[in-house]
């Protein structure tokens, strides 16, 4: 990929994040289903310390809710915009455009990761503002919280593409992926020590990056004596770096091979198809 599509594909995002803040009703439903959550629960358990810290339980939903907004944006918001693109038509139309299907991956991307960093910053914001988080003093904490992030969302935004290629439906989508979500944010110790839980589930939630992100965000927000209930004792960052980076280098080659091979079998015939089982149910 040149520079040129690069760059289109960037300013194509930007456009596309400034059209998601000034649709009133997308952007409100996306800050209550995270921002206006985490206040709400934070206000209600926040009030308490985590046992044996001195840290409220605030901090710690803090770094649970961050971890899954990062991982619902890219595995819940994305996969269905890929799939309303595919219903659309609009993957089909990148068949005939050069550089059609980069500066799509770049724009979506980059749609997706100012999604995230907005949701992140604004809860943040209301987290210092209503409840009893304190954001991190240390400059290390700060560069911690802004690779894991960084490195977090690279790990689940190219599985997120995948996915949008694979599901059948934007109508079939939330109710397909929102079990797994489900299980994930489960087991995957984000809400509460993942310690607490038998030691074939733990594996199981070390093999997602998601368990891996909480890790390193709860190494930002947390003290150390929160480390009996960790995995291991430790914060573990070489490792949390190194399963997000397999998770990033595994979906950049695997995203673009599946959203090229879902625009090659798109056709005008299936495209009418579609649309007629459409107008179809709609007028059911």
């Amino acid at each position: 990929m040149n520079g040129t599509l690069v760059m289109i594909g960037l300013r194509r995002g930007w456009t596309e994040h400034l059209q998601f803040l000034r649709n009133r009703r997308e952007f409100a439903g996306g800050l209550i289903g995270t921002v206006g959550i985490f206040v709400l629960v934070a206000r209600w358990q926040g009030g308490t310390d985590v046992p044996g810290t001195h840290a409220s339980k605030a901090v710690l939903m803090a770094a649970g809710f961050i971890a899954f907004s990062v991982f619902s944006v890219a595995l819940m918001g994305l996969p269905m915009m890929i799939t309303t693109d595919r219903e659309d038509g609009a993957l089909l139309r990148l068949r005939t455009v050069p550089g059609g299907m980069p500066v799509y991956l770049v724009g979506r991307a980059v749609s997706v990761l100012g999604q995230i960093a907005t949701y992140v910053a604004l809860m943040l914001l209301a987290g210092v503002a209503l409840t009893e988080l304190t954001l991190p003093a240390a400059p290390g904490d700060w560069l911690t919280l802004l690779w894991v992030l960084g490195l977090g969302t690279l790990s689940v935004v190219p599985v997120g593409a995948a996915l949008g290629t694979l599901l059948p439906g934007p109508r079939n989508a939330a109710s397909i992926l929102s079990l797994p979500m489900m299980g994930l944010m489960v087991v995957s110790g984000v809400m509460f020590p993942v310690t607490a839980m038998p030691e074939p589930v733990q594996w199981v939630a070390q093999a997602f990056p998601l368990y891996w992100q909480g890790l390193g965000l709860r190494s930002v927000f947390l003290p150390d004596s929160m480390l009996a209930a960790e995995i291991g004792g430790s914060w573990r960052p070489l490792e949390t770096a190194a399963v997000l980076g397999a998770w990033a280098v595994a979906g950049l080659l695997v995203a673009p091979w599946l959203l090229r091979r879902a625009a090659r079998r798109e056709s005008g015939t299936r495209l009418a198809e579609r649309q007629e089982r459409r107008a179809a149910q709609g007028a059911f």
